[in-house]
């Protein structure tokens, strides 16, 4: 592993969280993709406000992306962000490329969101368990911010 720049993590422990920090950098990096997909391709009522909020959640999902990465490096791993890397090991299902319907999209990322808030919550608790109480707390924050976000997107969702 590269030179470390946090003091006091035991090198298993390190290794463990750069483990742990780039498999919850995958999914979170593939909804902030499917977002951009969406944001790209609705159509139907209300698409100027999702539009709009579409920009400002992608736009908090790249900042928990960055922290994810740059905390691995700190722990003196590689973060893993490539296309292929996240095609390989995000754990999301595809998100439906060709949809355009407004409620459908709104349905498949509030779907996704909820999968990688569980994700993330997952890894509170590991990051927690292996006495990483930083890199828990880079969870417990990007979990609250995807919790509230799949709120915000789900909350367009109409009644069935």
């Amino acid at each position: 592993m590269p030179e470390r720049f946090a003091s006091g993590i035991a090198d298993n422990t390190a290794k463990q969280m750069v483990g742990l920090l780039n498999d919850n950098l995958a999914p979170v990096i593939d909804l902030t993709l499917a977002a951009k997909q969406a944001h790209w391709n609705i159509k139907g009522p209300n698409f100027i406000g999702i539009h709009l909020l579409l920009d400002d959640v992608i736009g908090r999902l790249r900042e928990i992306s960055d922290t994810i990465a740059e905390r691995a490096v700190i722990l003196g791993g590689i973060p893993k962000g490539t296309a292929q890397t996240v095609a390989d090991d995000t754990g999301l299902e595809p998100y439906p490329a060709e949809e355009t319907d407004i409620n459908a999209c709104v349905r498949a990322l509030t779907d996704r969101y909820k999968e990688v808030a569980k994700m993330l919550r997952s890894a509170i608790d590991k990051a927690g368990e292996a006495g990483d109480e930083d890199t828990a707390d880079i969870f417990t924050e990007a979990s609250r911010i995807v919790d509230k976000d799949a709120w915000f997107i789900g909350a367009n969702v109409p009644a069935k």
